[in-house]
């Protein structure tokens, strides 16, 4: 398609075979895993661990923390990307120094690779990790105190409790997040656009900044369609995935069983 003029040229599944076939958007779907990866580890590990804490009874003032807890998710992903972008600029970000007052060289983390991916999986991590402490919180005081009482009577220490009563009844809250989290992550884009705008080589291009450079900057439309298309394929496949694998046995069991007396 031309962009001034509107023209149209049926070109088949050329764009498709065009993107099927290019090293850099199979690029783009690494480094959109590992920044995920790198953030969604320590964003639920970190947002779960908080939601247990804030649930003992001696503890106080989870409300204000959680307040606290919840406010990056209210700033907007642009702000977010601006803000770790000046503090890990090169030179004179705040990060850098600190590094100098501690008497060590600044880190140029725009060029490099895995710095640049780790400081965007810090900027989402950050951002996302309060709104998971919501669902957390949720399903823990979904939990009957009654549960706990009686695991106790038995001998249970905390980590039994947390593994074995915890995590098995809040499971549903458990997939969601998980699942919502692999849909999320997948679509990443303004923090990668945002917090280093010329990074050494392609490292920070994700699956959408790849879509929104072929279709906003090269303004090809036609194959930024196609590489739509294809990042949707992914997520689908990436979430039924997860899907499955987070399914309970005994759910799996049961349409099973229920399969085979419709037969």
């Amino acid at each position: 398609m031309d962009p001034l003029t509107g023209n149209l040229n049926n070109i088949g599944f050329e764009n498709y075979k065009r993107l099927f076939t290019s090293v850099y958007f199979y690029r783009s779907i690494y480094n959109t895993l590992l920044i995920w990866i790198m953030s969604i580890i320590p964003q639920l590990t970190i947002a779960f661990l908080l939601a247990l804490f804030m649930q003992n009874k001696w503890f106080r003032g989870r409300s204000f923390l959680r307040n606290i807890y919840c406010f990056p998710n209210l700033v907007t992903s642009v702000t977010i990307g601006l803000l770790f972008g000046s503090l890990f600029s090169y030179p004179g970000g705040a990060i850098n120094n600190i590094i100098s007052a501690l008497g060590m060289e600044q880190v140029d983390f725009q060029n490099h690779q895995m710095l640049a991916r780790m400081v965007i999986a810090l900027a989402i991590c950050w951002k996302n990790f309060g709104f998971n402490i919501i669902f957390f919180t949720a399903g823990l005081n979904s939990v009957s105190e009654d549960v706990y009482e009686a695991a106790k009577v038995d001998g249970a220490n905390t980590w039994h409790r947390v593994t074995k009563i915890t995590m098995p009844l809040i499971k549903p809250i458990l997939v969601y997040v998980f699942i919502t989290s692999i849909i999320g992550g997948l679509q990443m884009f303004d923090e990668s656009k945002l917090v280093f705008t010329n990074v050494l080589g392609d490292a920070t291009t994700t699956m959408v900044k790849y879509l929104y450079d072929a279709s906003f900057v090269r303004l090809q439309f036609g194959y930024g369609a196609a590489a739509s298309y294809g990042i949707f394929l992914i997520i689908s496949i990436f979430s039924v995935i997860a899907f499955y694998l987070t399914r309970n046995k005994s759910e799996t069991v049961e349409v099973g069983s229920k399969r085979r007396r419709m037969r």
